[in-house]
């Protein structure tokens, strides 16, 4: 339906985004709040033609769609807030001190936007991480403005809310170039974007080789920019031996749902189970066996995740010492995911990096480990993950500190007695993890703390009061939180 844009096109957008940087890094944190809450109030508007729209090229069901819509509204909502309030800024004075010896000059710091930010659209969440997303939300409230490149497996849903979000930039009378939107389902398009010498930085959220290759592109560029990309994880869950004894048929259950929440297409879906072989462990495995059974198949998001699905389950299920436990009792229709539980052993998995790769949609492998020992063993050859869970009583924590203090190395977010499925938008959430489920483990996609991502520090040394920003001015106009001389206040002086 769309074309792919070509590199002329792409030449234009960015020149025109470049014009636009000048005017829009100068708009008051007021201004750019105002804006983005008009893009929610936008995307409101766009009503059902847009649910209706992403319900035909998703396969996800209207209910789904319209909580995420509402959750990307609250994301435009919260993260323009949370770009008002301005301590994502991070404003910084001392002032100066002539006595001290030699003299101590007034500083003063503060983020300011990096320029321009291509966006990559996500297959799995049309709303909350494609075109008026979680990374257009906080480039726009850095002040940089911004390119999507819509996902092909839901274009048209993309092109709707690029049109929302451009209503919303002329309503707020916004310098042409603000916002841009361009398709492309080859490789040459997102190399075009990437590589453009006034792209500034790049936020992804997709595959391990998708996110690897904007990486390699920014970084042989002759001015290297930095690339936020999201790029999966198997979320390990390690279900201790005194929580097990506890509730063993109850955790099965609840993961179960987890497993299979969305037909398993979340990035935090819990892919690797690993426990100590025990009769709790078996209860465990047989329950949650079970409860798969019972979980029809669902529709995948479009045929390529199916095919993906459907060849890496495959694989997976082929390796030795790898035992199917489960699968749905229901046959699965064309680009269906059939729920799946396998089971191999701690020393298979140690042997086999296959058991340790992602499988996309509702499967997960329980591993069964010998002993305390074997496990620890296990989690030091996990690669970094978005999230780690923890299946455990406060008891099992205290017994297993070395296990604990391995898992935090390998996560950006530690879950107890919970599943890493649902990601609150909050300020104190972290949806970031070590390589390779990100490209910096720094920084989060979620929560107004992603605005950061899109921002450099810059030191202002002597300048005087009237021409310094306001954000760094003495009366502090703006009533920001600031440090001033090692004291957070928001007083002015």
């Amino acid at each position: 339906m769309f074309k792919d844009a070509t590199i002329q096109e792409i030449d234009q957008v960015l020149i025109n985004a470049w014009q636009a940087f000048r005017q829009y890094r100068k708009y008051s944190l007021k201004e750019r709040a105002r804006f983005m809450r008009t893009i929610a109030t936008e995307l409101e508007n766009a009503g059902d033609e847009l649910i209706q729209t992403a319900m035909r090229e998703t396969n996800l069901p209207e209910a789904r769609l319209r909580n995420e819509r509402a959750r990307t509204m609250y994301q435009l909502t919260s993260y323009a807030d949370a770009c008002e309030r301005g301590e994502w800024l991070e404003a910084r004075i001392d002032t100066a001190n002539p006595n001290k010896t030699p003299p101590k000059p007034d500083i003063r710091k503060m983020l300011i936007p990096l320029g321009p930010v291509v966006v990559f659209g996500a297959s799995n969440f049309p709303f909350a991480y494609s075109t008026a997303g979680g990374d257009t939300a906080c480039a726009l409230a850095a002040g940089c403005p911004v390119i999507v490149k819509a996902h092909p497996a839901h274009a048209q849903t993309s092109e709707l809310v690029a049109q929302a979000i451009l209503r919303a930039a002329e309503k707020s009378a916004l310098p042409k170039g603000v916002f841009a939107h361009v398709h492309g389902a080859s490789q040459e398009v997102g190399k075009a974007l990437v590589t453009h010498p006034y792209t500034k930085a790049v936020g992804f959220t997709g595959s391990y080789l998708g996110g690897k290759a904007l990486f390699d592109w920014a970084n042989q560029r002759k001015e290297p920019i930095p690339v936020f990309a999201e790029m999966g994880s198997v979320n390990p869950v390690f279900l201790l031996p005194e929580k097990l004894k506890q509730s063993a048929a109850e955790i099965a259950k609840l993961y179960a749902g987890s497993i299979t929440l969305g037909v398993g297409q979340f990035c935090t879906n819990p892919g690797l189970i690993f426990g100590i072989e025990s009769a709790e462990l078996q209860e465990f495995i047989t329950t949650l066996g079970n409860e798969i059974k019972a979980v029809s198949p669902g529709t995948m998001l479009h045929p390529g995740i199916s095919k993906n699905y459907s060849e890496n389950r495959a694989r997976a299920l082929s390796q030795q010492k790898v035992e199917t436990v489960a699968v749905s009792d229901a046959q699965p229709a064309e680009n269906q995911g059939i729920p799946t539980i396998a089971s191999a052993s701690g020393e298979a998995f140690l042997n086999n990096p296959i058991l340790h790769q992602e499988v996309f949609g509702p499967y997960s492998l329980v591993i069964r480990c010998k002993d305390q020992q074997e496990l620890l063993e296990v989690v030091r050859h996990l690669e970094g993950q978005l999230t780690a869970t923890l299946m455990a009583t406060e008891n099992d924590i205290v017994q297993h500190d070395e296990l604990v203090e391995a898992v935090k190395d390998i996560c950006g977010r530690f879950v107890v007695n919970g599943v890493p499925t649902g990601v609150e938008v909050c300020l104190s959430m972290h949806h970031g993890g070590p390589f390779p489920a990100t490209t910096d483990s720094r920084f989060t996609s979620v929560g107004a703390d992603g605005i950061k991502r899109f921002a450099r520090p810059i030191a202002y040394q002597n300048w005087s009061d009237n021409l310094l920003p306001d954000e760094l001015k003495n009366s502090n106009p703006l009533g920001i939180w600031r440090t001033v001389n090692d004291e957070v206040t928001k007083r002015g002086f």
